[in-house]
């Protein structure tokens, strides 16, 4: 298990008090709320973009939350995708592996396979900017998992998506998930997500868990 505490913060009229949670350190666990319920605070805690004195993230024998953001080892992919658009595909993904000093190598390799998995490889040599959105979710989702993280993170991933794409990128995020084992937290307000994805679901209401 992975586990939260002193998850405090309060600002503009709401509070987010989460004393304890425990987060299963294998599959996909689903955190769910309306809009306004703290899920996008605790996202930007839990990764380090906000502030939180007192939090504790104990994982592995180690405190996350007292690291700093690049050595806590973890993917994301954010809602809205981040891609650099005047980087290709292959150059999105790699330059996660170079940040994390991958070798060459070993970059290549896992790109490989992860184009493979994904199903990229037909455009890997575009730029970013002229991606289709299913397209760009895929180069999102390799960029974040090709230094295999400890921990991975989905905010809202197939929220950009039609209804058409979105079932088959929750089958192939989910099948590289399983493939590579990695404890993932998805941040999430659509039930078919959760019905298609999730292991164990926590919901959040007024910045408080359920």
């Amino acid at each position: 298990m992975s586990l939260v505490e002193n998850m405090v913060r309060q600002y503009d009229g709401f509070r987010l008090e989460i004393p304890r949670w425990e987060i299963p350190d294998q599959g996909i666990t689903a955190l769910c709320g309306p809009s306004g319920a703290g899920k996008t605070t605790v996202f930007r805690m839990l990764i380090g973009l906000e502030d939180c004195p007192g939090l504790k993230w104990s994982f592995q024998g180690e405190d996350l939350a007292q690291l700093p953001v690049p050595e806590r080892r973890l993917g994301v992919v954010f809602q809205s995708l981040e891609l650099f658009p005047h980087m290709t595909a292959e150059e999105n993904i790699l330059f996660a592996a170079e940040a994390r000093r991958l070798s060459q190598d070993e970059s290549r390799d896992r790109l490989q396979a992860l184009a493979q998995d994904l199903r990229m490889s037909s455009y890997l040599k575009r730029k970013a900017a002229v991606l289709s959105g299913g397209e760009a979710q895929r180069v999102a989702l390799a960029r974040a998992v090709i230094t295999r993280p400890l921990f991975l993170f989905l905010d809202e991933p197939f929220s950009s998506l039609d209804a058409e794409l979105r079932s088959e990128a929750r089958a192939l995020v989910k099948r590289v998930i399983e493939k590579f084992q990695f404890p993932t937290l998805l941040i999430t307000h659509d039930e078919e997500d959760l019905q298609a994805m999730a292991n164990t679901v926590v919901r959040l209401k007024d910045g408080r868990l359920l």
